[in-house]
Protein backbone atom coordinates (compact mmCIF):
# COMPACT_ATOMS: atom_id res chain seq x y z
CA UNK A 1 0.00 0.00 0.00
CA UNK A 2 1.40 3.27 -0.66
CA UNK A 3 1.77 6.27 1.34
CA UNK A 4 -1.51 7.80 1.86
CA UNK A 5 -2.16 11.75 0.85
CA UNK A 6 -5.49 13.28 2.38
CA UNK A 7 -6.54 15.94 0.47
CA UNK A 8 -9.34 18.48 1.51
CA UNK A 9 -11.35 20.06 -0.86
CA UNK A 10 -14.79 21.33 -2.22
CA UNK A 11 -17.18 19.10 -3.17
CA UNK A 12 -18.87 21.81 -5.50
CA UNK A 13 -19.37 20.96 -9.47
CA UNK A 14 -20.15 24.50 -9.63
CA UNK A 15 -16.63 25.85 -9.60
CA UNK A 16 -14.24 27.67 -12.24
CA UNK A 17 -12.81 24.95 -14.63
CA UNK A 18 -9.31 26.07 -13.59
CA UNK A 19 -9.78 24.78 -10.22
CA UNK A 20 -10.55 21.24 -11.41
CA UNK A 21 -7.50 21.49 -13.85
CA UNK A 22 -5.73 21.90 -10.95
CA UNK A 23 -7.30 19.20 -8.73
CA UNK A 24 -6.39 16.48 -11.72
CA UNK A 25 -3.09 18.10 -11.69
CA UNK A 26 -2.51 17.13 -8.18
CA UNK A 27 -4.07 13.48 -8.73
CA UNK A 28 -2.35 12.71 -11.40
CA UNK A 29 1.57 13.54 -9.65
CA UNK A 30 0.32 12.40 -6.43
CA UNK A 31 0.45 8.94 -8.54
CA UNK A 32 4.02 9.55 -10.17
CA UNK A 33 5.21 10.58 -6.94
CA UNK A 34 4.09 7.54 -4.89
CA UNK A 35 1.32 8.53 -3.20
CA UNK A 36 -2.29 6.94 -2.65
CA UNK A 37 -5.15 9.01 -2.06
CA UNK A 38 -7.31 9.20 1.34
CA UNK A 39 -10.13 11.63 1.10
CA UNK A 40 -13.61 12.21 1.92
CA UNK A 41 -15.29 9.34 -0.34
CA UNK A 42 -17.43 11.89 -2.88
CA UNK A 43 -17.74 11.85 -6.04
CA UNK A 44 -18.79 14.92 -7.26
CA UNK A 45 -16.68 18.52 -7.41
CA UNK A 46 -13.38 18.99 -6.93
CA UNK A 47 -13.21 15.82 -4.56
CA UNK A 48 -14.49 13.61 -7.29
CA UNK A 49 -11.94 15.12 -9.89
CA UNK A 50 -9.03 14.30 -7.41
CA UNK A 51 -10.06 10.59 -6.87
CA UNK A 52 -10.68 9.93 -10.77
CA UNK A 53 -7.33 11.25 -11.58
CA UNK A 54 -5.74 9.21 -8.89
CA UNK A 55 -7.62 6.11 -10.21
CA UNK A 56 -6.96 7.12 -14.14
CA UNK A 57 -3.54 7.32 -13.45
CA UNK A 58 -3.33 3.64 -11.91
CA UNK A 59 -3.48 5.16 -8.14
CA UNK A 60 -5.03 3.71 -5.06
CA UNK A 61 -8.08 5.62 -3.49
CA UNK A 62 -9.32 5.30 -0.16
CA UNK A 63 -12.71 7.23 0.39
CA UNK A 64 -14.36 7.39 4.08
CA UNK A 65 -17.93 8.57 3.52
CA UNK A 66 -20.63 8.83 5.98
CA UNK A 67 -24.00 6.92 5.44
CA UNK A 68 -26.39 9.71 4.75
CA UNK A 69 -23.92 10.54 1.76
CA UNK A 70 -23.77 7.10 0.63
CA UNK A 71 -27.47 6.86 0.74
CA UNK A 72 -28.10 9.96 -1.75
CA UNK A 73 -25.57 8.53 -4.17
CA UNK A 74 -22.57 10.71 -3.76
CA UNK A 75 -19.68 7.62 -3.37
CA UNK A 76 -17.17 7.37 -5.57
CA UNK A 77 -17.67 3.38 -5.66
CA UNK A 78 -14.07 3.12 -7.79
CA UNK A 79 -12.25 3.61 -4.75
CA UNK A 80 -10.50 1.08 -4.01
CA UNK A 81 -11.70 1.20 -0.45
CA UNK A 82 -14.81 2.85 0.82
CA UNK A 83 -15.15 3.09 4.29
CA UNK A 84 -18.75 3.88 5.09
CA UNK A 85 -19.18 5.79 8.70
CA UNK A 86 -21.26 6.64 10.92
CA UNK A 87 -20.76 10.76 11.02
CA UNK A 88 -18.91 13.48 9.73
CA UNK A 89 -16.32 13.60 13.30
CA UNK A 90 -15.42 9.42 12.59
CA UNK A 91 -14.78 10.70 8.92
CA UNK A 92 -12.50 12.87 9.56
CA UNK A 93 -10.73 11.13 12.55
CA UNK A 94 -10.03 8.02 10.23
CA UNK A 95 -9.28 10.26 7.63
CA UNK A 96 -6.56 11.98 10.04
CA UNK A 97 -5.36 8.77 10.92
CA UNK A 98 -4.76 6.66 7.87
CA UNK A 99 -3.19 9.50 5.76
CA UNK A 100 0.50 10.32 6.29
CA UNK A 101 0.31 14.00 5.06
CA UNK A 102 -2.14 16.51 4.59
CA UNK A 103 -3.13 18.86 1.66
CA UNK A 104 -5.80 21.63 1.37
CA UNK A 105 -7.08 22.57 -1.93
CA UNK A 106 -9.78 25.29 -2.34
CA UNK A 107 -12.59 24.71 -0.84
CA UNK A 108 -16.07 25.78 1.87
CA UNK A 109 -16.70 25.70 5.26
CA UNK A 110 -16.03 22.12 5.48
CA UNK A 111 -12.64 22.40 3.95
CA UNK A 112 -11.91 25.19 6.15
CA UNK A 113 -12.58 23.11 9.11
CA UNK A 114 -10.82 19.94 8.10
CA UNK A 115 -7.40 22.66 7.57
CA UNK A 116 -8.28 23.95 11.04
CA UNK A 117 -8.59 20.92 12.89
CA UNK A 118 -4.67 19.59 11.47
CA UNK A 119 -3.79 22.80 12.42
CA UNK A 120 -4.50 22.64 16.47
CA UNK A 121 -3.81 18.73 16.06
CA UNK A 122 -0.23 19.81 14.90
CA UNK A 123 -0.38 22.83 17.43
CA UNK A 124 -1.07 20.53 20.07
CA UNK A 125 2.02 18.20 18.83
CA UNK A 126 -0.99 15.22 18.15
CA UNK A 127 0.78 14.77 15.21
CA UNK A 128 3.57 15.99 13.23
CA UNK A 129 2.40 15.07 9.55
CA UNK A 130 2.95 18.12 7.18
CA UNK A 131 0.06 19.97 5.96
CA UNK A 132 0.07 22.04 2.45
CA UNK A 133 -2.15 24.67 2.09
CA UNK A 134 -2.43 25.22 -1.93
CA UNK A 135 -3.53 29.06 -2.10
CA UNK A 136 -4.47 28.85 -6.08
CA UNK A 137 -4.43 32.01 -7.48
CA UNK A 138 -4.76 33.58 -4.02
CA UNK A 139 -7.73 31.57 -2.91
CA UNK A 140 -6.58 31.46 0.84
CA UNK A 141 -4.86 35.09 0.83
CA UNK A 142 -7.86 36.54 2.99
CA UNK A 143 -7.61 33.73 5.42
CA UNK A 144 -3.86 33.86 5.47
CA UNK A 145 -3.86 37.91 6.26
CA UNK A 146 -6.59 36.53 8.82
CA UNK A 147 -3.97 34.85 10.70
CA UNK A 148 -1.49 37.50 10.36
CA UNK A 149 -3.72 39.40 12.29
CA UNK A 150 -4.97 36.80 15.03
CA UNK A 151 -0.82 36.76 15.92
CA UNK A 152 -0.63 40.60 15.47
CA UNK A 153 -3.44 41.05 17.92
CA UNK A 154 -1.97 38.02 20.36
CA UNK A 155 -5.02 35.63 19.77
CA UNK A 156 -2.38 33.10 18.22
CA UNK A 157 1.48 32.98 18.97
CA UNK A 158 4.42 34.08 16.04
CA UNK A 159 4.60 29.87 15.24
CA UNK A 160 1.07 29.72 13.85
CA UNK A 161 2.20 29.87 10.55
CA UNK A 162 5.00 27.01 11.04
CA UNK A 163 1.64 24.66 11.28
CA UNK A 164 1.35 24.40 7.61
CA UNK A 165 3.05 25.58 4.36
CA UNK A 166 1.89 27.33 1.25
CA UNK A 167 2.30 26.42 -2.08
CA UNK A 168 0.84 28.84 -4.98
CA UNK A 169 1.15 25.23 -7.17
CA UNK A 170 1.01 21.78 -7.60
CA UNK A 171 4.27 21.72 -8.02
CA UNK A 172 5.07 23.42 -5.49
CA UNK A 173 3.50 21.06 -3.09
CA UNK A 174 5.84 18.06 -2.69
CA UNK A 175 9.29 19.73 -1.75
CA UNK A 176 6.69 21.53 1.17
CA UNK A 177 5.14 17.86 2.07
CA UNK A 178 9.43 16.66 2.02
CA UNK A 179 10.67 19.47 3.84
CA UNK A 180 11.14 18.65 7.94
CA UNK A 181 8.83 20.72 10.14
CA UNK A 182 10.14 23.70 12.04
CA UNK A 183 7.09 23.40 14.49
CA UNK A 184 7.46 22.65 18.57
CA UNK A 185 4.81 23.57 19.92
CA UNK A 186 5.80 25.32 23.65
CA UNK A 187 4.73 22.57 26.20
CA UNK A 188 3.46 25.61 28.70
CA UNK A 189 1.26 27.30 26.56
CA UNK A 190 -1.80 26.04 28.59
CA UNK A 191 -0.15 27.80 31.54
CA UNK A 192 0.94 31.39 30.52
CA UNK A 193 -2.62 32.07 29.23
Amino acid sequence: MPKLLCVYCSSSAKLDAKYYEVGERLGREMVARGWGLIYGGGNAGLMGVVARAVKAAGGHVVGVIPTFMTERELAFHESDELVVVANMRERKRIMAERADAFVTLPGGIGTLEELSEIMTERYLNLTTKPLVLVNQDGFYDDLLRFFERMVREKFKSAGLNDLFAVADTVEEVWPRLAAPSSFTADPFWFTRR
